[in-house]
Formats: structure tokens, C-alpha cells, sequence
């Protein structure tokens, strides 16, 4: 995907929001930062896949709801 990851449409936010977890919450069970968190919701950072995949498994989702590529 290399610099097309502004297209991405990013989830993150309104997923964690609905099960009412924090940034701090969500970043200590991927075992991340809450900056790292914070720049993935604001689409500053993509996360690698391993990320992605602690991320989704903390929320009870799939990857594919929090992060999607634009329908052609």
C-alpha cells in the first residue's frame, strides 16, 4: 500500500468508543503507547499487522472493521 495509507479508512476510534475502553487501556493490552494509539486513530500512523491483529483481538472485532481501503 506504501504512501496510499491516507486512503485507508480507519475505524479505531469509534470501535474502541463503543466497548468503552481508553487509549491507555487499548495501548496496554497491544502493548503499545497511548501515542502510538492516538496517531493510529488520526491516521498519522498505520500499524503493522501483528499490531493490528493484538489491537482487533482486544476489541472482539475483525482487522477488517477497524481498517478498510476505499471501494473503487
Amino acid at each position: 500500500m506504501g504512501r496510499d495509507h491516507k486512503n485507508l479508512r480507519n475505524n479505531l476510534e469509534e470501535i474502541r468508543k463503543s466497548v468503552r475502553m481508553t487509549q491507555l487501556q487499548l495501548s496496554e493490552s497491544a502493548g503499545v503507547s497511548r501515542k502510538s494509539i492516538n496517531a493510529i486513530e488520526n491516521g498519522i500512523y498505520v500499524p503493522s499487522t501483528v499490531l493490528a491483529l493484538k489491537i482487533a483481538k482486544t476489541l472482539g472485532c475483525k482487522v477488517e472493521d477497524l481498517f478498510k481501503l476505499p471501494s473503487d
